[in-house]
């Protein structure tokens, strides 16, 4: 076990996010300063702390002490944060996220979530095995290998009510119980980390901060199935993840929790890193197998499913990062006690990448049965810039568009798909009023269609005709018939499809229907984008009474579609004009307007 440092403890926020808002940059500054200063400091590195929109994020923690999150470190703060957080123990009040009496501007952010999956997010070095292990690490498993069977891990899992958080949510318990009945004595682990929606960035961040937990969670699915080896299927696109999780599966090797005789017991495990392309049709899960196989990532037929006969034809159990990260938590503390938390069908917590037009962006994880409203308003702190909130993209591509009327929903996967969106892994888009719904369901059709691996017609060439009749709706040229045209193809691609991809393609389409017709009727009757949003149905135009003639339009203007003299208003050639937006941008005093 790690020994508690007498030191001052400076730790960095050098998750993906933090990384891309300067934080590496930070770090080094602190190297820097601290060798110039001479401070007898811990200088360490953690991962996302969840408050994204603050980074760069560096916790100061005194010994024996609370940790303070100082928010958005950029090298030029780090001379002050030195010399009064750190040499004199003052608290820089303006600059603190979270405080170690609870304060901090930042704190509302943290109060309403409920943090298991992120448990060590943000508190530990994610390159340090021993730091896990100071924090409970690697205790269910010797739990687990020091007296439980595996029937009673598998019991303990289902009586925690734990479903799969890859969206579809088939009960965990059940389908490790099934893949253990399985014959045959060469059975498979896989997580599944190809995590592809847009928006969506939930394994990414608990790879990267806490690869031990996902780990340890599939070390102990593979002595419950009776598997002795398992896959990570991490899309390459997610270096950082990659890297952490090679020096986690080095270090856990190293200290034997993971490879031959587990613990000095009778049981083997190993775990391999498979690195995908990037289709996003590999998140399915037939696909991710023929992927791992050396094949082309294309969805076979089911049945036989993957329990029975998945990897190499053997029985294969496949749950994603955050299923895997709940297990150490559920066999330490108890099945029940996750269980007491969440709602009758949908026990527990879930993480959200919480993005779009909110105040508070970042990693969430909240007690399921929290409503959509309490989320965006509670924890994300509502919509930016005093706009209306209009709806909640839920599940990626595969989901849907709920609106503003219906975000008093719980969060529990039956009250989700009931509005015809679904829980998905746990993207959440947040969408304010100056958002074009038609304009939100064209982009995520593009992205699926893009990626349909082309195999079943209705998916390759049904997506393709949405999505041609959706760009012509976007840009004034929608015709009467267009919508029920579009919903006729989304029951066809929807009955025709082979997987998840087809299968669930058409639901961004159909809510935006569902809840905001008129938006489309709008376009297609009037020519009309209400949110005017779509650049082929909006006019820029100054406000003559609000033009000074200053000429800074003029300038920025990059097609040269204003005129005017200067300390005239100008005016604006919509027969020129490429609605690129810079005019309305640069414009202090607002003159300019669509229309």
């Amino acid at each position: 076990m790690a020994q508690v440092s007498q030191k001052i403890r400076i730790s960095v926020g050098l998750g993906a996010c933090g990384i891309a808002a300067g934080a590496q940059k930070t770090l080094s500054a602190l190297e820097e300063a601290i060798a110039a200063r001479a401070l007898d400091v811990d200088l360490s590195i953690t991962g996302c702390m969840g408050m994204c929109y603050r980074e760069p994020l560096v916790e100061v923690r005194a010994p024996g002490k609370p940790g303070v999150v100082y928010m958005e470190i950029l090298p030029e703060r780090v001379p002050r944060l030195l010399d009064e957080a750190v040499a004199k123990g003052q608290l820089i009040q303006e600059w603190v996220a979270t405080g170690d009496d609870g304060g901090g501007s930042e704190q509302a952010f943290l109060a309403r979530q409920k943090r298991i999956v992120l448990r060590n997010c943000g508190h530990i070095n994610p390159e340090e095995i021993d730091e896990y292990l100071a924090a409970g690490g690697y205790q269910a498993l010797r739990k687990v290998l020091s007296g439980m069977s595996r029937e009673q891990v598998i019991e303990e899992v289902k009586r925690s009510g734990l479903r799969g958080r890859g969206g579809a949510g088939f009960p965990t318990g059940q389908k490790w119980e099934f893949c253990a009945k399985a014959p045959g004595t060469e059975k498979y682990i896989i997580c599944n980390a190809d995590e592809g929606d847009p928006g969506a960035f939930m394994d990414r961040s608990v790879l990267e901060s806490d690869p031990h937990s996902v780990l340890e969670g599939m070390v102990i699915a593979g002595y419950a199935i009776g598997s002795n080896h398992g896959y990570i299927y991490c899309r390459a696109e997610y270096p950082i993840a990659i890297h952490r999780l090679n020096i986690a599966i080095a270090q856990a090797e190293k200290k034997g929790y993971l490879g031959e005789r587990i613990l000095g017991k009778d049981f083997s495990f190993h775990i391999t890193i498979k690195e995908g392309a990037g289709a996003f049709v590999c998140g399915e899960e037939t696909a991710l197998m023929a992927s791992i196989e050396g094949k082309r990532g294309m969805p076979r037929l089911r049945p036989p499913f993957p329990a029975i006969s998945g990897l190499w034809k053997k029985p294969t159990n496949i749950n994603n990062v955050e299923t895997f990260a709940n297990v150490p938590w559920i066999i330490t503390n108890g099945g029940a006690a996750y269980a007491a938390m969440g709602t009758e069908k949908s026990k527990g917590t879930k993480v959200f990448a919480l993005a779009g037009k909110v105040r508070r962006g970042g990693l969430v994880e909240v007690p399921m049965g929290m409503t959509l409203r309490q989320v965006v308003e509670e924890v994300g702190g509502g919509i930016l810039g005093g706009r209306k909130l209009k709806g909640v993209q839920m599940g990626g591509p595969s989901g849907g568009c709920i609106p503003e009327s219906l975000a008093d929903t719980p969060i529990d996967y039956d009250s989700i798909t009931k509005t015809g969106a679904i829980m998905g892994s746990g993207g959440m888009v947040v969408i304010d009023d100056s958002t074009c719904m038609v304009d939100v369901a064209r982009f995520f059709l593009d992205f699926t269609q893009k990626e349909s691996c082309g195999k079943c017609t209705f998916c390759r060439v049904g997506t393709r005709r949405m999505l041609e009749i959706l760009q012509r709706i976007t840009e004034g040229q929608g015709r009467e018939g267009d919508i029920e045209t579009l919903e006729a193809l989304a029951k066809n691609i929807k009955r025709g499809s082979l997987c998840g991809l087809g299968q669930t393609a058409p639901n961004p389409v159909l809510t935006t229907i569902r809840y905001f017709r008129d938006e489309y009727e709008a376009h297609i009757k009037e020519k009309r984008c209400p949110a005017k949003a779509c650049r082929k149905l909006i006019t820029y135009r100054v406000i003559a009474e609000k033009c000074p003639g200053c000429g800074v339009c003029l300038k920025v203007c990059p097609v040269k579609a204003i005129r005017g003299d200067k300390k005239v208003p100008h005016v604006i050639d919509p027969a020129i004009c490429t609605r690129c937006g810079l005019c309305m941008d640069k414009c202090k005093l607002k003159a300019i307007e669509i229309i």
